[in-house]
């Protein structure tokens, strides 16, 4: 039997993507909504500087990340996925959250062959190192860098990443349609394989 090694994203494809808002705009005292971000940095949309933002995140971060709310459907997806594939997740999160990202995925009974805290948004290399076939991504830019780099990209639809994308990236509404996409890509790997 063929395993497939999905590469996955974190925070706004296996979380919700605007958790993060509530406490934000609790600290910034602004007043963000969902519908107002559209664009993947946050300080823009907040309308902070940079530095400000990673002193907020620096101080909030490891709360915001163990109170993340899954996205629906994901759990059981995920769940469905680890009976036949190696689920690995790859995020920008820095290596000072490694304790409360084990703790979060635990918590949640979410099946992991591996966790893989990069620091940064370039995720080509550790895709590559774990023999990548599907990456689950929602930042539009590494979804273009990944697929740039020959991999399969599943982009997760988000307010800010609703850009052109080239027609091999599979823009997908949420875990039932990643679910399908990996499934007929399954199938069509068997099939060439087989052949």
């Amino acid at each position: 039997m063929i395993e497939l090694n999905l590469c996955i994203d974190i925070d706004g494809t296996v979380t919700t993507p605007y958790y993060w808002i509530k406490y934000a705009n609790n600290h910034f005292n602004t007043n963000v909504k969902p519908e107002d971000v559209n664009e993947y940095e946050i300080h823009n949309v907040l309308g902070v500087s940079r530095k400000e933002y990673m002193e907020f995140y620096k101080n909030i971060g490891e709360l915001m990340h163990s109170k993340a709310k899954l996205r629906s459907r994901a759990k059981r997806v995920l769940y469905k996925l680890s009976l036949y594939h190696n689920i690995f997740y790859v995020t920008a999160r820095e290596e000072r959250m490694t304790k409360v990202t084990y703790s979060w995925i635990s918590k949640r009974n979410l099946p992991c062959n591996g966790l893989c805290l990069l620091g940064s948004h370039h995720k080509v290399q550790k895709a590559k190192e774990l023999n990548c076939d599907i990456f689950i991504e929602d930042r539009y830019e590494n979804a273009l860098e990944l697929f740039n780099a020959g991999f399969k990209v599943l982009l997760i639809d988000c307010n800010y990443n609703r850009y052109p994308i080239p027609k091999e990236i599979i823009r997908v509404k949420g875990w039932d349609s990643i679910y399908e996409e990996i499934e007929k890509y399954y199938y069509e790997k068997i099939k060439l394989d087989v052949a």
